[in-house]
């Protein structure tokens, strides 16, 4: 695989490829753990395959991976009994705790590698699939056939590169690029610049074959997997997300520079400076804060971003134009921050009835006694000055937010609604600096040093 690096590029390289003393710890453990695990399922008299997946297994990480350990179960088993089995055989080793993306398995910790123990079916083809999970280890035997030791250190370029840009993960916050998706990009275009060139010209809507074309996607991004072409790779990939890599591929064409793949993080604003930025946008902050439902994290981030959406999209159709929103989690509470062209609007608005040449009867009897003023000729239509339902931003999220299709488990009976001054004297300034100083990374220089370790 023909490779042309610059020099940042080798530099790069040989700050994130792992050192052969790490590898070599990371061997240990691994091989420890599948030891224990065959062991164990050979004293239960479990037929179940030790299988190693993801970024370890094929040689694409970046330090300490997450170790994807596969439990591969003869297809002749019942789904509920490979659940049960695999969950308890992850409960037993790890002491972990149950997670569930599309498949239910076990999350630990062993010798400070974090593991995921995943229970599926050992298959012969991605056609006879039981489960989401069962193509999995076909993705680690196709990467493992066509990336070399050199394509390998590539696909570590480009991990490093949608990190630091923000766009890397397909998890429900990150909306991004998945590990095996970049992984998949290497292979198709050959180098880590190969990928960088095809995406300058990427539009939304593009298409990405790797061995053959399945069906169509109405997707921002297709990315046709290799082992299964009737599955979209890049499904998890926001047309946001998209855009962000399209510029900074364009951006790193025109200046390669180190802040792409080690960017910094950001130092907020103090809030003098962001009362102040508020001032000169001439624009008002509303925010909405939710106790945070016992759920986990990775299953409370779709349900974030559709609260966000709903209650934009409330204010918009009440006649509050949204500019941008951001949101954040803790610990304890979810918070939406919207910053509005107003958050105050008149009385009345102008409603638009009939055109004046149908019979206009009905409107002009519900209207005739209108206080703010009588039906009038407009364009060829009847409109009347009409009061509206709500004429300030936060009295109408308090009233309308539970309707207004948040997330599930969002309690909008604990949302507390943070007006203008409130927002700029309580809110997060980390969170309110990305809101009204929106900058992309490799751009800034006011940011401070990350130091926190890459995982994979």
């Amino acid at each position: 695989m023909p490779m042309r690096m610059n020099a940042l590029e080798q530099e790069i390289l040989d700050r994130i490829v792992p050192t052969p003393e790490v590898r070599a710890s990371i061997k240990e453990r691994a091989d420890r753990l599948k030891s224990i695990v065959e062991a164990y399922v050979a004293d239960h008299g479990i037929d179940v395959e030790a299988f190693y997946a993801g970024s370890y297994s094929k040689n694409t990480y970046l330090s300490d991976p997450d170790l994807d350990l596969f439990l591969l179960f003869p297809p002749e088993v019942s789904a509920k009994d490979m659940q049960r089995i695999g969950l308890k055989a992850g409960e037993d080793i790890l002491h972990g705790i149950r997670k569930f993306s599309e498949h239910p398995y076990t999350h630990g910790v062993f010798e400070g590698l974090e593991v995921d123990m995943v229970p599926c079916f050992r298959i012969d083809s991605t056609e006879h699939m039981k489960s989401s999970v069962d193509r999995t280890p076909f993705h680690t035997r196709f990467i493992r056939s066509v990336l070399d030791d050199a394509g390998c250190d590539q696909v570590r370029l480009l991990k490093k590169f949608m990190k630091g840009i923000g766009a890397y993960g397909a998890e429900r916050d990150s909306r991004g690029f998945s590990g095996y998706l970049c992984e998949l990009l290497i292979v198709k275009y050959g180098s880590f610049d190969g990928v960088i060139d095809a995406a300058r010209r990427w539009r939304e809507g593009t298409v990405v074959e790797i061995r053959g074309k399945g069906p169509a996607f109405d997707a921002p991004l297709t990315v046709y997997d290799p082992v299964d072409n009737g599955r979209n790779v890049a499904a998890a990939v926001h047309v946001d997300t998209l855009a962000l890599f399209v510029t900074a591929a364009r951006a790193y064409s025109a200046d390669p520079r180190e802040e792409f793949f080690f960017p910094k993080r950001r130092e907020p604003s103090p809030r003098e400076r962001l009362r102040a930025m508020s001032g000169s946008h001439g624009t008002r902050l509303v925010s909405a804060v939710f106790q945070k439902p016992d759920l986990l994290d990775d299953n409370l981030q779709a349900q974030l971003w559709r609260t966000q959406y709903a209650l934009r999209d409330l204010l918009e159709d009440n006649g509050f134009p949204v500019i941008r929103a951001v949101h954040s989690m803790t610990e304890t509470e979810l918070t939406v921050v919207l910053e509005l062209e107003t958050d105050v609007l008149p009385r009345t608005r102008k409603h638009i009835g009939p055109p004046a040449w149908v019979d206009s009867a009905p409107f002009m009897a519900k209207w005739k006694d209108n206080q703010y003023g009588a039906p009038f000729i407009e364009d060829g239509r009847w409109k009347v000055m009409a009061p509206r339902r709500y004429t300030e931003a936060g009295p109408l999220l308090r009233a309308e937010a539970k309707t207004a299709g948040i997330g599930k488990d969002m309690d909008a009976d604990s949302m507390r609604i943070m007006r203008h001054e409130e927002t700029l004297s309580v809110a997060d300034p980390a969170l309110l600096t990305a809101l009204m100083d929106p900058r992309f990374p490799w751009e800034d220089r006011r940011f401070i040093t990350d130091t926190a370790m890459e995982r994979t």
